[in-house]
């Protein structure tokens, strides 16, 4: 087991619930010092997670917050996410605040916590999305959010290379407290996971799983990197249609 992690200090944003509640715990289990910033706290207080209320829209808290910190090895860029919401159904300023939490929020807490990573020499884990990266229909500030994210980490590796490294864990399909408000009931998580290639949505434990390796010095020659962490991605829809054809 990789026990680089112990001791060090580690902040989650959004780490309340959901993914980000996984990926604290995940951390807690390496033996490190987990800070999980909301703006809310946890209905129920997660074991070893300290929590910080914080509004990552308020670049003058962002900073004063990291300031704060008498250390800080890896900053895990989790908060995020937006409600379906078709582009010609809201204007541009309703869609843009979407593009704010998921873009603009992890770039602003990425330059607060600067100076305590160079100083550690650690690093930051972008939670991006597999909506990055395909049309995302109901959600297209978010995917294109998401795309955004993924280069900023990519240029963030190379001007904070060597002292800090960067990557993005690309999220696919995960199952949470809120699934059903995505996939409606257990018919329809069972339904979408048969799209999954491994037959499952992730579990916000595998997500953690993955942010502790990027984070870790097993991952130490890992930097600029997007880790897709989706279970195969989505079952080709051809390939369906192909053996319906067949079929019939």
């Amino acid at each position: 087991m990789d026990n680089s992690l112990r001791g060090r200090t580690v902040v989650v944003t959004g780490g309340t619930r959901g993914v980000g509640a996984g990926i604290a715990r995940a951390f807690t289990e390496t033996g490190a010092h987990v800070v999980a910033c909301a703006r809310r706290p946890p209905e129920v207080p997660f074991e070893g997670v300290e929590f910080a209320s914080l509004d990552l829209r308020d670049p003058p808290a962002v900073r004063d917050f990291f300031d704060a910190l008498p250390r800080l090895d890896v900053l895990v860029n989790n908060a995020g996410g937006a409600p379906f919401r078709r582009l010609a159904d809201a204007d541009a300023e309703r869609h843009a605040q979407v593009i704010e939490l998921n873009l603009i929020t992890p770039l602003t807490a990425s330059l607060a916590a600067y100076q305590q990573l160079r100083r550690a020499r650690g690093s930051v884990v972008m939670v991006g999305s597999v909506s990055g990266s395909r049309p995302s229909p109901g959600t297209a500030a978010y995917g294109a959010a998401k795309a955004g994210l993924d280069n900023l980490a990519r240029s963030m590796a190379v001007e904070w290379a060597p002292e800090v490294r960067v990557n993005t864990l690309v999220a696919g399909m995960v199952r949470t407290e809120l699934s059903h408000l995505h996939y409606g009931g257990e018919d329809g998580v069972a339904a979408v996971s048969r799209t999954v290639p491994l037959g499952r949505l992730a579990a916000p434990s595998d997500i953690g799983a993955a942010a502790v390796f990027l984070a870790s010095d097993a991952a130490a020659y890992i930097s600029g990197a997007s880790l897709l962490v989706h279970g195969g991605g989505e079952r080709p829809a051809f390939l369906d249609a192909a053996t319906a054809n067949k079929e019939t």
